[in-house]
């Protein structure tokens, strides 16, 4: 380890949290090449693809000869993978047969791992919301230009080279769809509000929490610079080496370049681009969201915010009072900048959160992206019977859309930490403030 290892946590949080191979790969991860600060992991921390889920880490950027290190393993493959909550000037008492609004959000969110029932776009949209992301989707007509300064980064991340044609082709028709796995958009009510306000949000409001990525797109570029990275390390005495670079990982599926190298900057470019489809992504989901809604009741919507999740960001920290430009990894980690929000969704039948980062925050202005799994999705399934859960979930007026029952399964509430602690100990390591809590109403899940 070059730098220590910080988890937010405590003694209950850390006894219920058996998984010891994440330990092992937040240790790993603070022996990164040129890496800066601290290794975090977040409260809703666990096990993932080399780096742990809820991992934080950054590296300087003018660290050696061509910089630090820049991990496709610390980003994922579900690139930009995020949540986005919109606003509806409503309570649930105004929405007239809340059971039809689900079932026709149902039928016009395409949900599963298939991608089919993509927004039609040529290949001449596909290269500039790869480009320009939200922004191209505002060009499009499928995105509000006052929808731009409520997404990180404005929506857009800057990219050269765009990438590669099988990531191009699996994203050509993938645009607004929900995707698999954790993927959901839900329709919730504002249960409470705490101290603060800065929304100006009211109890009993409906509001539309959309969580997805890149889809196939993301994957693929994951999938491309991952195979290549890993082909350059040789393992010596459970070591794995680059010599031309003289990089040193702890696990292969570490595998990474110097960002200023051609491989560094191909996969940023390419991650970037990614990146740009996720923001786009979201921004077509909501507009299949809008139009929906306006077939069943008229209500005014606003984009709160859309934050990401798994991304490498180049940002200025202070680290040991000096300011360093550092490459930020986030994976299942949402930036939380002072006074930005914080979109912490928990499972379908707990609840979510809305936060906000605070001034001070010493893990690279990062938070929690959500509960954070306690059960794997194999074990889930094992244990729990998706059928009951959805009936039980129904008898408490939670309404679910699920394309099949293992679905259920693996996203029930037991498969998750409890996202009220996880909250409280962010809250509590000074990394963000709660503002508002929310319930669930209606969920589509993939």
């Amino acid at each position: 380890m070059k730098v220590d290892a910080m988890i937010v946590s405590n003694s209950e949080h850390m006894a219920k949290s058996t998984d010891a191979r994440s330990i092992s790969q937040l240790v790993n991860i603070a022996s990164m090449p040129g890496v800066v600060g601290e290794a975090w992991a977040m409260a809703d921390w666990h096990f993932g693809y080399g780096f742990p889920i809820g991992g934080v880490l950054a590296t300087d950027v003018n660290w050696g000869d061509e910089g630090g290190s820049i991990s496709p393993g610390g980003v994922g493959f579900d690139i930009n993978c995020g949540v986005r909550m919109v606003a509806l000037d409503c309570s649930v008492d105004d929405i007239p047969n809340l059971d039809k609004l689900a079932g026709r959000l149902n039928g016009r969110i395409p949900s599963g791992g298939s991608g089919k029932g993509g927004l039609d776009i040529n290949k001449q949209d596909l290269n500039e919301i790869i480009s320009r992301g939200s922004n191209a989707m505002v060009d499009l007509g499928f995105a509000y230009d006052e929808d731009l300064k409520n997404i990180e980064s404005n929506g857009a991340l800057e990219t050269d080279e765009g990438v590669s044609e099988r990531a191009f082709n699996r994203g050509l028709k993938a645009l607004g769809t929900l995707g698999s796995g954790n993927h959901f958009l839900e329709l919730q009510t504002v249960q409470s509000i705490e101290d603060s306000n800065p929304h100006n949000l009211f109890e009993d409001q409906v509001v539309c929490m959309i969580h997805s990525g890149s889809r196939g797109l993301g994957h693929q570029v994951c999938t491309d610079h991952v195979r290549g990275l890993e082909e350059k390390y040789r393992n010596r005495n459970g070591v794995w080496h680059n010599d031309d670079w003289g990089f040193e990982i702890q696990d292969r599926q570490l595998a990474a370049a110097p960002i200023h190298s051609r491989e560094g900057q191909s996969y940023l470019d390419a991650m970037n681009g990614a990146a740009n489809f996720a923001f786009a992504n979201r921004s077509a989901l909501t507009h299949r969201l809008r139009q929906t809604l306006a077939k069943e009741l008229d209500v005014e919507t606003t984009l709160l915010y859309d934050v990401s999740h798994n991304i490498a960001k180049i940002e200025d920290h202070n680290i040991g009072g000096k300011t360093c430009t550092c490459v930020v990894h986030r994976k299942g980690a949402t930036r939380a900048m002072p006074n930005q929000p914080v979109l912490v969704p928990g499972d379908m039948g707990t609840g979510s959160w809305l936060l906000e980062g605070r001034k001070g925050n010493r893990a690279f202005s990062s938070s929690c992206h959500g509960a954070g799994r306690i059960l794997s999705r194999s074990e889930a399934k094992r244990q729990i019977d998706g059928k009951a859960l959805k009936l039980e979930l129904e008898s408490r007026g939670i309404r679910v859309h699920a394309n099949t029952p293992n679905i259920m399964s693996e996203e029930a509430p037991d498969a998750y930490k409890d996202v009220d602690e996880v909250v409280d100990l962010s809250n509590a390591a000074g990394l963000t403030k709660p503002i508002a809590r929310l319930m669930p109403l209606a969920v589509i899940k993939g």
